[in-house]
């Protein structure tokens, strides 16, 4: 008899107790996830395992310089100095001559042509009257490489594309005067030290 006051007491107790546990579960409220609340990340199955991985970006890891000398060590930060400063114009060209030809290839006559390369002439001197007119010489010279560098033509190319060979000619007798030739052409072998500039620079990432 005491047995089975027993075995009835611990059926009452385990029926009381997922009685209770159900009750805490309904009010428990759960968040309700949206699709910004997943991330989807690329898997793969490994033995019918999926294991989640995410792709990194490329690190480069550079080796510290070491310099002959005090004046090759300023020469090298003069050049980078330099570099990174005429850099976000050269990419500026890159981008507005781009743009210039893809706006030349849907033009349907040559008014318009001739009125996009005259907006894109605009801006170009835009910035040189307001920036790059304070360069100095060894910066002017290491920006018409970096155009060719960035655009695949030379500075003196391009303007004898969208103005003529006697405006270029004639820019070209401008720049030599002050020392610049806008026939400067890139050659990464021989400009080894700028191109490690740049490629440590962060300015493609």
């Amino acid at each position: 008899m005491k047995f089975y006051r027993l075995f009835f007491l611990s059926i009452v107790m385990i029926t009381a107790a997922s009685a209770k546990a159900q009750t805490s579960d309904a009010t428990v409220k759960y968040p309700v996830l949206g699709k910004n609340d997943t991330i989807r990340v690329a898997s793969t199955n490994e033995g019918g395992e999926m294991i989640p991985w995410i792709p990194l970006n490329e690190v480069v890891i550079y080796a510290y310089r070491v310099f002959k000398t005090p004046a090759d060590r300023a020469a090298y930060n003069r050049l980078r100095y330099n570099v990174m400063k005429v850099m976000p114009y050269a990419l500026y060209a890159k981008r507005r001559y781009e743009q210039l030809e893809k706006d030349l290839a849907l033009a349907t006559d040559k008014k318009t042509q001739k009125g996009l390369v005259k907006q894109c002439d605009k801006e170009i001197k835009e910035m040189f009257n307001r920036e790059i007119k304070e360069l100095t010489i060894s910066q002017g010279q290491i920006l018409t490489k970096l155009i060719d560098r960035e655009v695949g033509r030379t500075t003196y190319e391009i303007v004898k594309e969208t103005k003529g060979g006697i405006t270029a000619f004639l820019y070209q007798s401008v720049a030599r005067v002050v020392g610049h030739n806008l026939k400067s052409k890139y050659n990464p072998s021989e400009e080894r030290d700028i191109e490690a500039i740049i490629l440590s620079s962060g300015f493609y990432q």
